[in-house]
């Protein structure tokens, strides 16, 4: 069971960074891409499991 749930978390994490990434790739304000890299940073250290 825990598994299952660890699988969906990280389908979910990335789930939310693909859209950050996408968000992050349409903007074109350079505060706005600044904004989406840091709040990317910890999605992306989930992913990498460095927590």
């Amino acid at each position: 069971m825990q598994l299952v749930v660890t699988i969906i978390y990280y389908l979910f994490t990335a789930y939310i960074a693909g859209l950050m990434i996408w968000n992050l790739l349409k903007s074109k304000k350079w505060q706005e891409e600044v904004l989406y890299i840091i709040v990317l940073i910890p999605f992306l250290l989930r992913l990498l499991r460095l927590k």
